[in-house]
């Protein structure tokens, strides 16, 4: 059995993630990386800024919204992503069908619980259809206020434990992971987190293809494997979010090859030849939640001993500096708009000298905007230890 070496992960990692800024547009990263997440808007924004030589806001602005060449779709593990429209295809019928059923079940569930007037699931249908009938009839894209003024019924309030929440929320997360809606331009800067609403069709020209299930997670697990991996079954199943039966089939199906990783079996497709050595160093600022940094669900090969300064309680992961396919540290961006780094190991000078004209770079894209990354309980710059 082939043994691939954690100095070869991270050679793998720094060339097909672009930390080395060799990402040539908005839709070849999204895809490389089977996906930015979305949770929070600037990611995508941030996460393509470090990979892409030369991109603009304007640049990211105008693939999203003028292109439209990329999609907003919740996939893995009922996650935000922004992906061209083939990898949307393969998540669409890989896991955002599995999300629909489920998150349909479970809205319902809350309503019948909550002693909600008349059939709960016949009134969902309804009053999608009118949702999904009055953005066709709409000449602009519509807000989820604007619809709740065009649509009162949408206004109703949906009782959880002691207390009331919108059902329009609900509606809508509903209609997009069921593929009729998508989120449009933001309704302030590109920080911001509320969007307009269109139809799917009309927005990005067409629905997304149906696709036989089984061949659209043989499909993403390749993709997966050919960015991420090689990997164990343990780590396909986490980030896909799917049945380790599902990840299995997939696996068998692709032929994909048993390599040590460490005393663990990965899976890789083919014989890939390992990746050239970093001869020099390569350096990157990463945002929060960046598909790279959240990725593996055992991180230890690349993040070492750094999740609790760097990881919120739910996991999720903050600004981080890398060198060399390595986490060395955290980074955030001041109220003033200065950008500031703390490491939490020793490198040399010539590294440390690149970190700082990254967050001088950092500061000159940002130009003014203020991105909080939205995380619970964490300090994007961990302080340094005591003493």
């Amino acid at each position: 059995m082939r043994r691939i070496t954690t100095d070869e992960r991270r050679a793998g990692l720094v060339a097909r993630h672009h930390l080395k800024r060799t990402g040539r547009s908005v839709e070849q990263v999204a895809r490389d990386l089977v996906g930015l997440h979305s949770s929070d808007p600037a990611t995508p924004y941030l996460s393509l800024w470090a990979r892409v030589p030369g991109l603009s806001v304007a640049d990211v602005a105008d693939a999203f919204y003028e292109q439209r060449s990329v999609l907003r779709l919740y996939g893995m593990s009922r996650t935000l992503f922004v992906v061209p429209h083939d990898v949307a295809e393969d998540m669409d019928a890989a896991c955002t069908r599995k999300t629909a059923a489920e998150q349909r079940r479970r809205i319902i569930g809350y309503m019948e619980r909550g002693g909600w007037e008349g059939d709960a699931s016949a009134w969902l249908d309804e009053i999608g259809q009118a949702v999904v009938r009055t953005l066709d009839e709409s000449p602009e894209p519509m807000t989820g206020r604007q619809l709740g003024e065009a649509i009162p019924e949408l206004r109703r309030k949906l009782t959880i434990g002691p207390g009331e929440v919108g059902m329009t929320t609900r509606v809508l997360f509903l209609l997009s992971v069921d593929g009729r809606i998508t989120r449009g331009r933001p309704l302030g800067s590109w920080i911001s987190s509320q969007y307009a609403w269109s139809p799917m069709e009309r927005w990005s020209g067409s629905a997304i293809p149906p696709k036989e299930r089984p061949e659209a997670i043989a499909s993403l697990v390749a993709r997966w494997l050919g960015s991420y991996g090689p990997g164990t079954l343990e780590e396909v199943v986490w980030w896909s979010g799917l049945g380790k039966r599902e990840i299995t089939a997939a696996l068998r199906h692709l032929e994909a090859a048993e390599v040590d990783l460490d005393g663990d079996v990965g899976y890789m497709i083919g014989d890939e030849p390992s990746p050239q050595p970093l001869t020099t160093h390569q350096v990157s600022l990463l945002p929060s939640l960046d598909p790279t940094i959240m990725g593996w669900k055992r991180r230890d090969w690349y993040l070492g001993p750094h999740a609790p300064e760097l990881f919120d309680r739910n996991g999720n992961a903050g600004p981080t500096i890398w060198v060399d396919g390595r986490v060395v540290g955290g980074w955030i961006q001041r109220r003033d708009g200065t950008v500031a780094f703390h490491l939490l190991e020793a490198v040399d000078s010539e590294a440390e000298a690149m970190i700082e004209a990254e967050t001088k770079s950092a500061e000159e894209w940002f130009d003014g905007i203020v991105a909080t990354p939205r995380l619970a309980n964490l300090d994007p710059v961990p302080r340094p230890p005591d003493g």
